[in-house]
């Protein structure tokens, strides 16, 4: 998982221990779930169970937001959250990604299954918002 281009692995500063990864993928990328322009991306991420509610993900989240529109020059950049996974959907929030929209019956390859997707977007326009303000 962590082999895939822009993917890198969350880990504790204290240990080095990787306890989970983010990634951005383009619509240039062979796996994304957003339907998105060009110059648009999408960040994808987990965590193992131990390590929710240290701000690890938003901490990375954030990062890959700053390389997103100061490196890869994005206009938006998307993340999406299952129905149900109100830990996902906190972290977003956290970070400054507000709702876009949902899609039901979207299939999940991987797990062979459909599932409702609820998205988010985080814009050009409220990153440089964010980064007057500090």
């Amino acid at each position: 998982m962590l082999s895939a281009p822009e993917t890198y692995a969350v880990v504790l500063k204290e240990t080095g221990e990787a306890v989970g990864s983010v990634g951005i993928m383009t619509s240039r990328s062979e796996i994304h779930s957003a339907k998105m322009a060009d110059s648009e991306c999408e960040i994808g991420f987990w965590i193992g169970e131990p390590f929710w509610g240290r701000g690890l993900i938003p901490e990375a989240v954030n990062e890959l937001l700053r390389y997103a529109f100061e490196n890869l020059r994005q206009t938006a950049v998307w993340c999406g959250y299952y129905d149900g996974n109100e830990k996902s959907k906190r972290a977003q929030e956290k970070c400054g990604f507000t709702y876009s929209h949902t899609e039901y019956n979207k299939p999940v390859p991987l797990l062979n299954e459909f599932r409702t997707e609820h998205f988010t977007k985080f814009t050009l326009e409220n990153w440089k918002k964010r980064t007057l303000s500090k």
